[in-house]
């Protein structure tokens, strides 16, 4: 019986005009946004390629000078795009894509997209994960309104139950049909998507697969809430013109609404200083020290004596390496402290914003879509961060390196050059990204709220379906 009303109705739904307009924009719309991410991969992709070259060959190439003078100069990070990226580009446009590795100073991330944009632009990228979480649900409310309540106020299901048809039957029947009819746009749109991703990466690897399945299967319980929402709705409306407004509302909330709402309630709960704010702050802490009562003069005093007694010496002259060099690291070892400290409270921040996000999710069933796609198309803030902590990393060994150039091969007082054999000691920069046993971990909760979602909408539908009488 459930085949019969299921077959039935992916028919009717295939034969409808407005099944076949809606699915052919819909489908043509992500299609298109596809496309459009996997040019605007390719393209960064090769410039981050053809820039990290070049800061590379510069670095090389910057001449015989003081390493102090080389660490200074400094090279480039470029943030790696990765291939899901152009299926959601996540919070990509708003944090940055380089950073410059200095002497001295942990620099914010440059070039953010969206600053150069308008903000209804903002709003309006055509991206596969917009058509996904916006589009498709719209869609879906628009075909399964009247899914129960039309069958009541044409008479149809007076003549359903009247012929012996159970209503439990008839619910998974109703939802399997819709469910098939858009299979029939799902299915192509995933062939095509499965080909963008081909030509962006060679998904041969088994984390990689399982990374593009465990997204498909997050959409696939959104999809499934969302027809769990129509369906109840449905049954449980007086009349399908009050389940297409309650639906309709439902859709402008959950799309649109609750984003600004959660935006607003994590900025409120955890609010990020201003960059004036947070610059004079570290300043501060660099100035007078971390506890506010070791003046940069104090500490310096300290580690001079220090040194020169661990020596037996009595000048710095005197010392069997470079005083200057041991002074660097030592400033740059508590500058690492300080940005330790104020950056992890920046971070720690911007992910608890990101975990407000997350549980009011529990709400709305976008916001957990949200964040499941972007964490699994590693453009969330976590991944952001992981890659924020590798460049500076990268940033502090490349002082390591100068500083001990310095303090080894010169003594104090000396003018002192190095060369290109210097600058080749450090090792070009490479990052990891965070393994998927640990997105899904940081993902965890929007799993669970997916679910619950799809699991309470549906029995909402199978009660509603009970208690709903013929007319």
């Amino acid at each position: 019986m459930i085949g019969i009303i299921a077959r039935k109705e992916a028919l009717e739904l295939l034969r409808d005009g407005r099944f076949r307009w809606g699915a052919v924009l819909v489908a043509g719309l992500l299609i298109i946004s596809l496309f459009a991410g996997w040019q605007h991969y390719r393209e960064v992709e090769a410039s981050h390629t053809a820039a990290t070259e070049a800061t590379w060959e510069r670095w090389l190439g910057q001449g015989e000078k003081n390493p102090h003078s080389a660490a200074h100069y400094g090279v480039y990070a470029f943030k790696p795009v990765t291939p899901l990226s152009l299926v959601d580009q996540g919070v990509n446009t708003y944090t940055g894509v380089f950073t410059w590795l200095e002497a001295h100073n942990q620099n914010p991330f440059e070039y953010r997209p969206a600053q150069d944009g308008p903000a209804l632009g903002r709003f309006g990228q055509l991206t596969a994960s917009t058509v996904l979480q916006l589009l498709v649900p719209l869609l879906i409310v628009l075909l399964g309104f009247a899914s129960i309540s039309g069958e009541r106020e044409a008479g149809t299901l007076r003549v359903l139950l009247a012929s012996g048809v159970r209503r439990g039957p008839l619910a998974f029947g109703k939802a399997a049909g819709l469910a098939l009819g858009l299979s029939a746009l799902a299915i192509p749109a995933a062939g095509v998507g499965a080909l963008v991703l081909l030509l962006s990466t060679d998904l041969d690897e088994p984390i990689s697969t399982l990374r593009v399945a465990i997204l498909g299967g997050s959409y696939l319980l959104y999809f499934a809430a969302i027809l769990g929402i129509t369906l109840a709705v449905s049954a449980w409306a007086r009349s399908s013109r009050v389940a297409l407004v309650t639906l309709l509302g439902f859709w402008i909330v959950n799309a649109l609404v609750s984003p600004r709402i959660a935006t607003d309630v994590a900025r409120a709960l955890h609010p990020l200083p201003t960059a004036e704010t947070f610059r004079t702050a570290i300043n501060d802490d660099l100035r007078n020290g971390i506890d506010g009562h070791t003046p940069q003069d104090t500490r310096q005093t300290a580690l001079r004596d220090s040194v020169l007694a661990a020596y037996g010496a009595k000048s710095l002259e005197e010392l069997p390496v470079n005083y200057a060099g041991i002074s660097l690291q030592a400033g740059e070892e508590y500058a690492n402290r300080v940005y330790d400290r104020r950056f992890g409270e920046l971070s720690g921040r911007m992910l608890r914003q990101e975990s407000v996000h997350r549980t009011i999710g529990l709400l709305m069933p976008m916001l957990a879509m949200r964040s499941a796609s972007m964490g699994l198309s590693g453009t969330d803030v976590f991944h952001h961060e992981h890659f924020v902590r590798a460049a500076e990393e990268h940033r502090r060994l490349i002082q390591r390196v100068m500083n001990g150039d310095v303090e080894k091969n010169s003594r104090f007082g000396q003018t002192y050059f190095a060369g290109a054999d210097v600058w080749a000691q450090v090792p070009t920069f490479s990052y990891d990204a965070p393994p998927l046993a640990a997105v899904t971990r940081n993902q965890s909760r929007s799993f669970l709220i997916l679910g619950a979602w799809a699991l309470l909408s549906t029995l909402a539908f199978l009660i509603g379906v009970q208690r709903v009488a013929p007319e």
